[in-house]
């Protein structure tokens, strides 16, 4: 069936592949076994079109037009963190509403045909407007306007998630998402971020899927307006009584983590770069940190990996367009490493990175990936 054959509202299954693998490098391939779920992790949400403008010197002033130096395009919203996921050779699943417009179908292709994400449970909506953002990047920030009708009526989430080592989830105060116990309930581990919280009251108790995370991930600003405390670290300690894991991002100071279970705790400073663009940062991390996570990694490498692909990310621009794989990864190891005057303990913070990464060509970095257009017509 095509989106031309379904009637009015009705929500079409697309998807033609799974998991399109687009290096050798399997993360995971030392914990797998018999009887494990094929999806490494379930992601549910929004896809937006993004459109990134770059190269700004400054805001753009009322009555006046600006010119970018730079454009791109690309899956944006959930599909930030897809992507991510999917470039580190996680098995990645999205369940998203797509709608049937061209904006809805390059998101589609991109994301299934570009990053080997499998989208079997994501559907096509009939007569749906694909939401957009427009991002224009300057001054190592970031300014967003956003345009979007009303979500289908239709859930994206089925009622039983696909089966998964792990799901992202983003926590919503005051609101609950049947989807995040059902995967819970089955032995899905549940990484919780959350955003800013527009209603003021910074409730623990209003985050109710809370409960069911094994690791929450906010920044340094949304933890200690949580916890009431003053400091980042403390906001950690007083977020595993909540939570098992709690991983505090302190921006250019890098990131702390506390481990219930364990009693471990971990700080990794961050690695200064200068900063092309922010959007997708923190998804960036998200998914870094999963991936050492379900590899079984200690806590201080976890935090590591996850600043290092946050770092390479915020040198290009774009949410989804900036998210490196593991050639950008081992390329930028070796160039520190030729780097006569690197300090030799940040080398050995990184050294777990020797017997990871692989081996051949490495890629120009930072790599840009950036495309101006949706997409070209092709010659007959």
């Amino acid at each position: 069936m095509t989106p031309s054959d379904a009637s009015a509202g009705e929500t079409v299954p697309r998807s033609r592949t799974r998991w399109g693998r687009l290096c050798s490098l399997d993360p995971l391939a030392a914990v797998r076994g018999p009887g494990d779920p094929a999806c490494d992790v379930y992601l549910t949400g929004t896809v937006f079109l993004d459109i990134i403008f770059t190269g700004l010197e400054s805001a753009p002033v009322r009555g006046t037009e600006s010119w970018a130096r730079g454009m791109g395009s690309s899956p944006g919203g959930v599909a930030n963190m897809a992507t991510a996921l999917a470039r580190l050779n996680l098995r990645t699943s999205l369940a998203a509403a797509f709608g049937d417009d061209h904006y809805g179908e390059y998101c589609w292709d991109a994301l299934e045909q570009g990053e080997g994400i499998d989208l079997t449970p994501s559907r096509t909506v009939p007569g749906w407007h694909s939401p957009v953002t427009v991002s224009m990047a300057y001054e190592g920030e970031r300014t967003m306007v956003s345009h979007g009708h009303a979500a289908p009526s239709e859930e994206p989430a089925p009622e039983c998630p696909t089966p998964a080592r792990a799901a992202v989830a983003s926590l919503t105060p005051g609101r609950r998402e049947p989807w995040i116990a059902q995967a819970a309930s089955k032995g899905t581990r549940i990484f919780g971020d959350v955003g800013w919280d527009d209603t003021g009251a910074w409730d623990l108790a209003g985050l109710a899927d809370l409960e069911h995370c094994e690791a929450f991930l906010p920044n340094a600003e949304e933890a200690m307006r949580y916890t009431r405390t003053d400091c980042p670290r403390k906001a950690a300690h007083a977020l595993t009584d909540h939570v098992p894991l709690a991983v505090v991002t302190l921006g250019a100071q890098g990131a702390y983590a506390v481990d219930r279970r364990t009693g471990e705790t971990a700080e990794v400073p961050a690695i200064a770069v200068e900063a092309l663009d922010p959007t997708g940062a923190g998804d960036v991390f998200v998914a870094g940190f999963v991936t050492g996570t379900l590899a079984g990694w200690p806590l201080a490498d976890r935090l590591a990996f996850a600043g290092l692909t946050a770092a390479l990310s915020v040198q290009e621009f774009g949410g989804s367009l900036s998210a490196p794989g593991w050639s950008e990864i081992a390329t930028w190891w070796r160039t520190v490493q030729s780097v006569d005057t690197q300090d030799p303990e940040a080398l050995r913070r990184y050294a777990f990175l020797a017997g990871l990464l692989p081996d051949g060509e490495a890629r120009p970095w930072p790599l840009r990936r950036a495309v101006p257009t949706i997409g070209f017509r092709r010659s007959a």
